[in-house]
């Protein structure tokens, strides 16, 4: 299939995909987000700059709620760290496999991403919505959610790392996994070309 025909024949999936999610999060209040599954735990490294303190302590707790271990490797009240040190610890500790998925969030989630995206392994996506945090695991099978707390609170954010963790890849697109799973090798194939 070829991304002509992919682009066309997953449109009315798409659609009916970005529905259903923006339905759930309408439905959810800020009190209300909690839906990580506790029958799929997992490690996870979370990091900030001084920017997203508040998003990252939401997020920490909404995890740690939920069953999963969380470890910070970011910024404290009581330490700085720029986005780019702080990016790279919890890269490491993926590509050390002592994180199974990241959680990096800055002013903008750009910066965290740009930086997460130089890491063998690492596939970092920058997210603003909770269809498109969806997206990143359906469609690129990401392991890292990077957010920026200049322009998402802390309910919301908790939404997307829902629909981030809860979400399989290919899952809603299965008539297109073939492809989609292709597109994930040649993404893998190019990082490793480039590598040097």
């Amino acid at each position: 299939m070829d991304r002509r025909q992919f682009l066309q024949a997953a449109s009315a999936s798409l659609a009916a995909v970005t529905l259903a999610s923006s339905l759930e999060a309408a439905e959810k209040s800020p009190k209300t987000s909690k839906t990580i599954s506790k029958d799929s735990t997992m490690n996870i490294v979370i990091s900030a700059d001084p920017f997203a303190l508040d998003l990252k302590d939401s997020i920490i707790k909404h995890l740690t709620e939920a069953g999963h271990k969380v470890t910070d490797v970011g910024a404290t009240k009581d330490k700085e760290m720029a986005y780019y040190d702080g990016s790279a610890a919890a890269c490491k500790m993926i590509q050390a496999g002592k994180a199974e998925r990241g959680i990096l969030l800055c002013g903008t989630g750009m910066g965290m991403a740009i930086v997460a995206n130089k890491f063998k392994g690492v596939t970092a996506s920058c997210v603003e919505s909770v269809y498109a945090a969806k997206m990143a695991r359906a469609i690129n099978d990401s392991n890292v959610l990077t957010m920026g707390a200049m322009f998402i609170a802390p309910w919301k954010a908790n939404a997307m790392v829902d629909a981030w963790m809860n979400t399989k890849h290919t899952e809603g697109l299965e008539p297109f996994a073939d492809f989609l799973k292709d597109a994930v090798k040649k993404v893998n194939a190019i990082d490793k070309a480039n590598c040097k």
